[in-house]
């Protein structure tokens, strides 16, 4: 009978220790998103999310690539704690978007260009890009992450990041088709560093389509005009160095968001377009300054900041404005910008008469994502 208790408890001993090491002794996490292999072509990255497409803006070819660096890999840096999440990337020297489409039973046609931020010497793809494909998925809207040519990594922000976020907008169309995406609802998100993308895409489009008219050009003829752009806690867009900047009388309705004194120059940033667009008169304009709230927070909620909620009021802006409803409706949006293109009795773009702001002081200025 003791010989019998002694080995019930060397083996109840036995079980626990076990269970125990079944609790503590945990699987790798798998599925861990790693950047393509180096080959002999232009380098391909693999997409962020599950399910995503990726395609090149450019061709091989191109004399808008630095061909001695084609076939670098990106690199990728990790979220600490939350295995296979990539935060942020660069190295960046094969630009390209990467396609998330929606079911068709719940497809309004809209897709969102994401243009992460990360003040042009990272591109901030986890809290400004692949975190948005779920979000914007349930509302029945596509998504395309841009991923951009970096200043760290020897561009020109002003010329080939702009460049390649309007031919993001033209490969979009081109292929809506193919991806159940209706050509004219086609918008973007710019945060910080990308609003300063996403802001002269919607103002220089016209010149963009006529420097990239050459015979071969695979997009010759597509539009790349954002039917809608959203600028979130911006870096300075084209009024900000030129108040005078002309608006073609088509400029994209925008939204545009951003805390207040605890982002100040950003918030200022953002009153530069806002006011150039509302002395245009461009129809559809909406601006959510806030008065707190984390620069680069993305769509987290941070210690319950209302700037936390600004998605939630950009979902109801595309709503009224036909963004949501389906695909191939007319929206209110471009019913508004044909009426205001007529009411002018003048051609040619609007030049705005703003005064020239004094220098903004940017003592502990919160640093540009």
């Amino acid at each position: 009978m003791k010989n019998a208790l002694l080995s019930l408890c060397a083996l109840a001993l036995l079980l626990s220790f076990n269970a125990s090491a079944q609790l503590t002794n945990l699987p790798a996490p798998g599925l861990i998103p790693q950047p393509g292999p180096r080959g002999e072509g232009p380098y391909i990255p693999q997409p962020l999310f599950p399910g995503g497409i990726v395609l090149p803006l450019w061709p091989a070819d191109s004399p808008q690539l630095n061909k001695s660096r084609l076939s670098e890999p990106e690199h990728y840096s990790m979220t600490r704690g939350a295995p296979g999440r990539v935060s942020s990337i660069t190295n960046i020297h094969n630009p390209s978007i990467e396609v998330h489409t929606v079911d068709p039973g719940i497809n309004t046609g809209a897709a969102i260009i994401l243009v992460p931020g990360g003040g042009h010497n990272q591109l901030v793809v986890g809290t400004e890009g692949s975190d948005f494909v779920p979000f914007f998925y349930n509302y029945g809207v596509n998504t395309v992450i841009l991923r951009y040519r970096l200043r760290k990594d020897g561009y020109k922000a002003e010329t080939d990041a702009v460049n390649d976020a309007m031919q993001a907008v033209r490969i979009v169309r081109a292929k809506a088709a193919d991806f159940g995406i209706d050509p004219n609802k086609i918008g973007m998100i710019g945060f910080s560093a990308g609003a300063e993308l996403v802001a002269p895409a919607a103002l220089f489009y016209e010149g963009f389509a006529q420097t990239n008219s050459a015979a071969d050009d695979p997009y010759r003829g597509v539009s790349p005009r954002p039917d809608f752009v959203a600028l979130l806690y911006p870096g300075p867009t084209p009024f900000t160095r030129n108040p005078q900047t002309p608006i073609p009388y088509d400029t994209p309705p925008a939204f545009l968001a951003s805390p207040g004194s605890s982002d100040r120059i950003h918030a200022i940033w953002a009153n530069h377009y806002f006011t150039a667009m509302l002395d245009a008169g461009i129809p559809n304009l909406e601006m959510h300054i806030y008065a707190n709230g984390a620069h680069g927070n993305g769509m987290r909620d941070r210690n319950g900041s209302p700037l936390g909620t600004w998605q939630h009021r950009f979902i109801d802006w595309m709503r009224d404005l036909g963004f949501l409803g389906k695909p191939g409706e007319e929206t209110k949006a471009a019913v508004h910008v044909k009426a205001f293109v007529n009411s002018r009795s003048k051609p040619g773009p609007f030049i705005p008469n703003l005064p020239r702001e004094p220098r903004t002081n940017r003592v502990n200025a919160p640093r540009q994502q």
